[in-house]
This record gives structure tokens, sequence and C-alpha cells, in this order.
């Protein structure tokens, strides 16, 4: 539906919802400031609406905004996406839009596994949902457990992985750096 299309719905709603609730142009005039001409001109059409005249026009009727513009619905805002395995680990991502900021849950199996820290531009947050989660970060070695959080810089040399205790959940933030080091494959070594 174009914009054009949907301005052009709008004076007739406007008239439509005043005349139901049985308002007229002066009454409505004096409950929103706005002149008896800028009302009419704006259901005849001759005047395109703003957000200045409509959030009073709004407030007046008690309707929210969308009602006034005839939005289309919001559709479902779930993130349906099928889960990644990399080495080992499932990733599910959260966020849909490519670049930016990104968010996934992580899956760590129980293994018994040789931290091997690597670094990358940008930066990453944490926030551990269930296990225990190894963490090498420059020379901390740690254990983080549910409802742990941690944010650092991916400059410093950082692994995360198995205590080899269980599986751990998580859940990662990180930008398009991070997106590039930890979901994609590794590079061969020489």
């Amino acid at each position: 539906m174009s914009t054009e299309h949907v301005l052009s719905e709008v004076g007739p709603r406007l008239r439509r919802l005043r005349k139901e609730r049985e308002v007229t142009l002066t009454a409505l005039s004096e409950t929103t400031g706005i002149s008896v001409s800028t009302l009419s001109r704006l259901e005849s059409g001759l005047r395109k609406p703003s957000l200045e005249l409509l959030l009073p026009i709004a407030q007046a009727h008690q309707v929210p905004l969308d009602e006034l513009v005839g939005a289309p619905p919001v559709g479902d805002p779930r993130v349906r996406t099928a889960p990644m395995v990399r080495h080992g680990r499932t990733f599910w991502p959260l966020t849909r839009q490519p670049g930016g900021l990104q968010a996934f849950k992580v899956l760590v199996p129980q293994a018994a596994e040789e931290p091997e820290p690597r670094t990358h531009e940008g930066y990453e947050w944490l926030y551990v949902l269930s296990g225990k989660l190894r963490v090498v970060l420059g020379g901390h070695d740690v254990v983080m457990t549910a409802g742990e959080a941690a944010e650092f810089d991916t400059r410093v040399p950082h692994w995360f992985g198995s205590t080899g205790e269980g599986p751990a959940e998580f859940l990662s933030l990180f930008g398009p750096q991070g997106e590039r080091m930890h979901v994609r494959a590794r590079p061969k070594g020489p």
C-alpha cells in the first residue's frame, strides 16, 4: 500500500471517528487547539496530516495514532531461523537483520577442549543461561555459571568453551566483526 493511499484514507477516517463519537468540529477544535478550518481541511483531504495535528486528535478521541492512520498490523515478531552447528557448538540466531549488533543463543556440549584464544575487532557480551562456561580472557581463566555475565574487548585474546563437566548454554551479543569470527569456520592453518 502506497504512502499516498494511506494518507488519502486519513481524512475520511477522522471524519467517521468524529461523527461516531458525536463530536462537532468546534468541540474538537476547543479540545485540541487546532482551528476548525484546519480540522475541516484534514477531514476533506485538502490538508495533509502531520504528527503535530494527529497526536492531539488521537488524544482527544483517546485512540492510538495507528487507528487514525490505518497502520497495518504488526507482523509476527518472533525470530524463526534454523540453528547452525559449527565446531560442535550449536548457534541459534536471535536477530534477523544483517550487520550491526547480532545476538545468538549458543550451546556448548560437554567436551574436553584445549583453549585456543583468538583476537579480532569488536566487543562482546556473554550471559550464561545454564551449565558452566569456561572463559579464558587475556591472563584470566574463569568458570561462569547461570546468571553471570561478561563483557570484553575482543582484541584481548579470548576463548570460551566447556569445562568438561556438562553442556553450557549462553547468550552472545557482538558486532559484525564478532559474527565473522565466531560463526564462520575458522581459517585453516599453514
